[in-house]
């Protein structure tokens, strides 16, 4: 079998809403795909993290750069592939655009390799520990209003995401120190005081403001303070871990083992967050949980984007070990963004239908049963959004 073709799909629409988060606000989703297809006919599918004009350059860097590099290779050959593909871009790059382009790439091999053993990813892996997930659901982000009017929305909306059937749920922060506790006081309102809720500052924050979110975090018994200082300000993740009781998570934006190994090592994380379409895929994916077992620290996927990336981590979180086991093991969810997603509920031939899935299920995700990712996208679908 041999690769005879990687096409990049860019798929973008407006959005019905502007939103936003720490570092920007947006009116656009977009999401892009990798196909690769095969001289056998075997088609895999991935995802690469990056939005935006970002997705734009992933595009050039997939079908320009990788592309020359593996043509005619065997696609069951994934990991020289992954290794002759980052060693030819090293030096032009360890992580960012160039690691995201592989990520999709790697992705679409593991399903060409599920479709032609007739496996779902997780039995390639080494079986499932989970035949379903648990999924908090994520909202309550930014958006250019005063902070009263987000205050009152953010309780209405915490408690929305409540009764659709979520674990856990989780806020954006950033505004300020002061103003981002009272809106964590208002998801902690909107939920009550037994459900557990996260808020991610997307590296908004010194350390020193962080120590003062954290500190209103820990009074609101939040369960983790996700990226609250820069991701190269490994000090201060340490620092803030050292100091506050809430649990402090990250890692969404750092890349393959070397930049996990570095990470870990500076034992600033409770939870680690890797994000599989750009980290380096799902064989760099699989390198990195080991090396975050091997630190005792636990994992909850980092999700965003289409269902390519949903069912991705669907199929790695039934093959994650749970840390530490035994009869009441701290278990792994699914991340689901609960904001308008046309790509992640309207891509599929058969929809994944989390939030239906929810309502069914008692609050459970089922993984994925069909070879490889378990997922056919709708071509026409693709045609229709495509904007590169």
């Amino acid at each position: 079998m041999k690769i005879t073709k990687i096409t990049s799909h860019v798929l973008g629409y407006d959005m019905p809403e502007r939103l936003g988060y720490s570092q920007q606000y947006y009116d656009r989703r977009t999401a892009h795909l990798v196909e690769i297809n095969t001289d056998e006919g075997v088609t895999g599918w991935g995802e690469c993290f990056g939005a935006g004009n970002i997705a734009l350059a992933n595009k050039a860097i997939v079908e320009q750069v990788i592309q020359p590099m593996i043509l005619g290779m065997d696609p069951l050959d994934r990991d020289v592939i992954w290794h002759k593909a980052y060693n030819l871009m090293r030096d032009h790059g360890q992580k960012g655009m160039p690691l995201q382009s592989l990520s999709g790439v790697d992705i679409a091999l593991w399903d060409i390799a599920g479709k032609v053993a007739g496996l779902p990813i997780h039995k390639l892996i080494g079986g499932a520990h989970r035949s379903s997930v648990t999924a908090y659901g994520y909202g309550m982000m930014l958006r250019p209003e005063p902070v009263a009017e987000m205050e009152a929305r953010f309780v209405d909306e915490a408690a929305e995401i409540k009764a659709m059937g979520f674990a856990a749920t989780k806020m954006k922060i950033g505004v300020g120190p002061r103003d981002d506790v009272r809106l964590a006081a208002a998801v902690r309102k909107g939920v009550g005081e037994d459900f557990r809720f996260m808020a991610d500052a997307n590296h908004a924050y010194t350390t020193s403001d962080a120590f003062y979110v954290g500190r209103g975090l820990e009074e609101l018994d939040a369960y983790w303070f996700e990226e609250p200082v820069a991701p190269e300000d490994l000090d201060g993740y340490a620092e803030l871990r050292a100091g506050l009781k809430v649990n402090i998570s990250g890692g969404e934006v750092e890349f393959n083992r070397w930049g996990w190994r570095r990470l870990l090592e500076a034992r600033g994380l409770d939870i680690a967050q890797p994000e599989v379409c750009a980290l380096g895929g799902i064989s760099e994916y699989l390198r990195v949980l080991a090396l975050c077992h091997a630190h005792f620290t636990p994992v909850i996927n980092h999700v965003w984007g289409s269902a390519v990336s949903v069912a991705t981590n669907l199929q790695l979180l039934a093959a994650m070990p749970a840390l530490p086991g035994g009869l009441f093991p701290w278990e792994p969810m699914l991340e689901f963004d609960t904001t308008d997603n046309k790509f992640r509920d309207e891509l599929l031939a058969e929809p994944l239908d989390i939030q239906g899935q929810l309502k069914r299920n008692g609050g459970r995700v089922t993984i994925p049963q069909g070879p490889g990712l378990g997922i056919t996208p709708d071509r026409q679908f693709i045609e229709r959004f495509r904007i590169a």
